[in-house]
């Protein structure tokens, strides 16, 4: 197996993917979330949004969360749309989101040229109570295909997943759990090339390399590239892989 992390904007970089080179899209894009208004969408940064004030970890910012709402829905269906030209016929694309983007993340996915195919709820147990109201303790995974499923496959998922954030060892503030990655990057038929346009921490990567699928990423943040680029070097240890390396 083998990995290419490409360093910069991710709209750039899958604009020179060749057609029909990877196999699945499974990615968690900024949000541009956090807020019930405007201005709490627009005018705080990632921190601001999705760390509580007596956080116990000082985690890294990273840039792209402060869209509005049409551009946010204009920015992801381009990205989407580049995303379908690379990927092949019967490739699925996996988006992650939250309850205030899930139907902008749907439409995007549909206006780029996939076929919605359902939502999948993240159960996250450890979410904070809402005193008065229902507690927040969702987020969601839109997913589609290009033009239909693979038939072919003796392969069966869950339709929903239930596993909090990681907090040992975290090193980045929307990190999502391995778990649940390793689960999703089966959707990729084995030995065939998984696509995260952000990658983060490398989360996505390091489940793919796990199940046995190359990875392809893109991260903007140099802070992120270097973690990501060290955590899939780390994996990389533990198994007999090849390395791609990094790209600008």
């Amino acid at each position: 197996m083998s990995y290419t992390l490409h360093r910069g904007d991710a709209l750039t970089v899958l604009k020179n993917l060749p057609d029909e080179s990877v196999n699945a899209v499974i990615t968690d894009p900024p949000y541009n979330s956090g807020g019930r208004t405007s201005s709490d969408r627009t005018g705080r940064t990632a921190r601001a949004k999705y760390v509580t004030s007596n956080s116990a970890h000082d985690l890294e910012n990273f840039p792209g969360e402060n869209r509005d709402q049409r551009s946010y829905r204009s920015w992801l269906t381009a990205l989407l749309t580049e995303a379908y030209r690379a990927s092949t016929e019967h490739a699925v694309a996996v988006i992650f989101s939250d309850w205030r983007q899930e139907p902008t993340t749907s439409d995007a996915l549909q206006m780029a040229g996939w076929t919605w195919s359902g939502t999948i709820p993240w159960i996250k147990p450890a979410s904070r109570p809402r005193k008065g109201g229902f507690k927040q303790s969702a987020e969601f995974i839109t997913w589609g295909v290009k033009g239909t499923l693979d038939r072919n496959r003796d392969l069966y998922l869950p339709g929903d997943f239930t596993a909090s954030q990681p907090r040992k060892g975290r090193v980045h503030i929307t990190q999502k759990p391995v778990e649940v990655m390793q689960q999703l990057v089966q959707i990729c038929p084995e030995g065939g090339t998984v696509l995260d346009p952000f990658t983060g921490s490398g989360t996505t990567g390091i489940a793919a390399l796990r199940e046995g699928r190359n990875f392809i990423g893109v991260e903007l943040a140099p802070h992120y590239a270097d973690v990501a680029e060290q955590r899939l070097r780390t994996e990389l240890t533990k198994d007999d892989f090849t390395l791609a390396g990094p790209e600008n």
